[in-house]
């Protein structure tokens, strides 16, 4: 079993740096563009994938959607297991009204987020029950978040490097059987296309 874990393309929040957190934006232009790449990029890979599901937010929704066009695939329905972190007070804020608001210190505030072991649980609860539907020999492509991303890949894989998840980006994980061995991480070559547009 291999599972391709994509992070949504741009929104408009995202261009703003704001904190979406599971308020439901939308892909802008750009993120329209980076979604078409990615699903050039599958469509031209030796790669072959089975089925596509995202989280029920209309970004990632919208980043599966144009994949499953793409490539002929069914898009399964949305999962809210693969929602984005809730933020709580953060959500819709940008870096500079969170220091104004709360200093240096406000990754480190508890102001109603979601914590990293309970969104790195449902993350894994959604990859568990992919493998005890028994999907060995399937192909599948997850949308989902940025921060839910850097968890999932935490309860994947300790060992891979703690960084930003960029839009679009692509990792690839095949199931072994004890373990889930990192093939790709957070890979976005396919934007060199855009770039070169």
């Amino acid at each position: 079993m291999r599972i391709g874990l994509i992070r949504h393309g741009k929104t408009d929040w995202n261009a703003l740096g704001k904190i979406q957190g599971q308020t439901d934006t939308p892909l802008n232009e750009e993120g329209i563009r980076q979604a078409g790449a990615l699903a050039q990029r599958l469509r031209r890979d030796d790669e072959r994938w089975d089925a596509i599901v995202a989280s029920d937010l209309s970004r990632a929704d919208e980043t599966a959607n144009i994949i499953a066009q793409t490539l002929g695939i069914p898009q399964l329905p949305g999962d809210p297991r693969l929602r984005e972190r809730y933020f709580g007070e953060i959500e819709g804020t940008t870096e500079e009204e969170r220091l104004t608001r709360w200093g240096a210190d406000w990754r480190s505030q508890n102001r109603g987020q979601e914590t990293d072991d309970v969104l790195r649980g449902r993350a894994m609860a959604f990859v568990e029950d992919l493998v005890a539907q028994g999907l060995d020999n399937r192909r599948i492509l997850v949308v989902t978040h940025g921060s839910l991303l850097a968890q999932l890949l935490k309860g994947l894989c300790a060992e891979l490097a703690d960084k930003l998840i960029d839009n679009v980006s692509l990792s690839i994980f095949e199931r072994e059987p004890e373990r889930w061995k990192p093939l790709l991480h957070n890979c976005t070559l396919h934007l060199d296309d855009l770039a070169r547009a």
